[in-house]
């Protein structure tokens, strides 16, 4: 509840101060004299937008402060700790500072906080019905709350959430074990291609370096064999089957021999010749070992087929290597590792029949849910309908629909607040055909609709105050009166005080009959002075309230006027039979 509203230089309020009633509170005044900065100074400290713009002539910020009683076990509290802020005693404090240029501040339980922060605690505590807030019940999340609420469903909820956890978590580790199988199977498949690549290959330790050595050979095979042959033919042109104009030195050391033979062995020493017949006899191996080599070239291998063998073993030593020695130790110990993977098909057939289990569980406790979302659903319509006769709005009519969702990408059709969607259609006149609301209705009808809405909730909060999420909640309405008067007027004042007797209503109103009606009242009013113009708020009461009254009904202080305000105070009461 609120306990106080503070103000300071915030468009033409230099200051004030407003106690609201722990019912009703109304604040009155003249058009354009300020009173929309009072619900300018309630959005600054629900983390509403700032805008420099409002803040007083000649002041260098405007500051705003809200004093919320908040008791024992208020879901606020535990919304706050979590931020960081604690209640002090049985209190909470949300503040907000305004510079004429730069950035705002906002202050929660003395510590400087981020706005969303205000924000946050603000849906515990503050509940703003005007033209620019209307938007909120537009929301789905917010319609399928309200419709809670109003259904008491906690058990429901709970039950649900208790299991939608169980089957997030099964079905968390589930897609856990089945990525880690598919990262797995794809490990192993990418070892069998590779070994089975290198088993195609068959690489030998040092079979790239010869290789390689052998393709030298035949690329130079030209320059060889002129060399073997030059000198083949130097030796001993006859191994070539070459006739040669000029003897080989085989020929020469052959003649040098014969020369020595015929002169007689016995007139010289027979050594030179033993020596010529040594040196023939190696130039002779020389030559038939060079003949060798010209017989290998002459063989004429398969280059092509060479090099398509070394790009084979290449590729391996790129991804394997860096040495064929390399790939093979690679491959051997690749033929181990596929014999250790395991992709655990028991356990993710546990797992998955696991989840069915607790999907099935899941649709039960969505289907109750549902059911009693759909019984709130058609009372609540109902309810709200005949609150809008009341509100000048005959023929209008709220339905509710729940409608179970459709299953999304990986067929399932829940998520953490159930398994169903919640719409709140508005049909403004009866031929009209039933939209969104928000969309169908304008600023008066949408605050009043609210106002139906929240006394529907009201009655059902009295009928067991411990099911409602929203207890101790300060509803603002601003224009609900438009368009209104006479009887409905009355109507309008009389809900608004029903609404009051559960929860803290504070009403902007022009319309007397609404205002007569509430426990607390405060008048905004401009003071034009000779150098500036002031507003002031001040409570009234007593004959200042019906000083205020009469000039709302009659604009003025007649005597006509003052009775019919003291009569309309007389029957505005709860209590009072007409």
């Amino acid at each position: 509840m609120l306990e106080e509203l503070e103000l300071r230089d915030l468009g033409p309020i230099r200051k004030a101060v407003i106690a609201p009633a722990a019912g009703m509170t109304a604040i009155t005044g003249e058009t354009g004299a300020g009173k929309s900065m009072l619900l300018s100074a309630l959005q600054l400290i629900s983390g509403g937008g700032a805008d420099s713009a409002r803040v007083s002539p000649e002041a260098d910020k405007a500051w705003a402060q809200g004093v919320f009683s908040v008791g024992e076990g208020h879901p606020v509290l535990q919304a706050a700790q979590d931020c960081g802020v604690e209640a002090e005693d049985g209190e909470l404090f949300l503040s907000r500072t305004v510079p004429a240029s730069g950035r705002s501040r906002a202050v929660c339980g003395g510590k400087t906080v981020p706005r969303s922060v205000l924000s946050r605690l603000a849906e515990y505590l503050v509940t703003i019905h005007g033209q620019s807030d209307q938007i909120r019940i537009a929301s789905p999340a917010r319609q399928r709350a309200f419709l809670d609420d109003y259904a008491r469903n906690t058990d429901e909820r709970a039950a649900y959430a208790i299991a939608w956890q169980d089957y997030r978590e099964v079905s968390d580790r589930l897609e856990r074990l089945s990525a880690q199988q598919a990262q797995v199977r794809q490990q192993a498949d990418y070892l069998k291609d590779s070994i089975a690549q290198i088993n195609r290959v068959d690489p030998q330790p040092d079979e790239l370096d010869t290789l390689k050595a052998q393709r030298d050979t035949i690329e130079h095979a030209a320059q060889i064999a002129q060399g073997v042959r030059a000198a083949m033919t130097a030796l001993d042109a006859s191994s070539l089957d070459e006739a040669g104009d000029e003897p080989g030195a085989c020929q020469l050391v052959t003649q040098a021999i014969h020369a020595l033979e015929s002169i007689g062995i016995a007139r010289i020493s027979d050594e030179p010749v033993q020596q010529l017949k040594q040196l023939r006899a190696q130039m002779l191996d020389v030559t038939f070992s060079l003949g060798h080599y010209v017989d290998t070239e002459e063989e004429g291998a398969d280059l092509d087929q060479l090099n398509a063998r070394i790009h084979e073993l290449t590729e391996l030593v790129s991804r394997w290597g860096p040495t064929l020695q390399d790939v093979i130790a690679w491959r051997d110990q690749a033929e181990l590792n596929v014999q250790d993977l395991d992709a655990s098909p028991e356990k993710l057939a546990e797992l998955q029949d696991l989840r069915q289990r607790r999907y099935r569980r899941l649709q039960q406790v969505a289907r109750k849910l549902t059911v009693s979302r759909q019984t709130a659903a058609d009372r609540l319509g109902e309810t709200v309908t005949k609150e809008l006769a009341q509100l000048a709005m005959s023929g209008a009519r709220l339905d509710i629909r729940v409608e179970e969702r459709t299953a999304d990408g990986d067929g399932v059709p829940f998520d953490a607040t159930g398994g169903d969607t919640v719409s709140f259609m508005f049909t403004p006149f009866p031929s009209a055909q039933p939209m969104p609301m928000g969309k169908s209705a304008s600023g008066g009808e949408l605050s009043r609709l609210m106002l139906a809405l929240e006394l529907a909730l009201a009655e059902r909060v009295c009928e067991d105050p411990s099911q409602n999420s929203q207890a101790g909640m300060t509803f603002i309405f601003d224009e609900v009166d438009a368009g209104v008067g006479g009887k409905t007027a009355v109507e309008l004042g009389r809900r608004l005080a029903r609404l009051a007797q559960s929860a803290q209503v504070l009403i902007v109103t022009h319309l007397p009959q609404v205002a007569s009606w509430a426990d607390a009242h405060y008048v905004v009013a401009k003071q034009v002075g000779a150098k500036a113009t002031a507003t002031t708020v001040r409570q009234v009461s007593g004959e200042e309230r019906v000083e205020e009254i009469a000039r709302m009904l009659a604009g003025n202080e007649s005597h006509a006027s003052l009775d019919h305000a003291r009569e309309l105070l007389a029957m505005s009461s709860l209590d009072h039979v007409a």
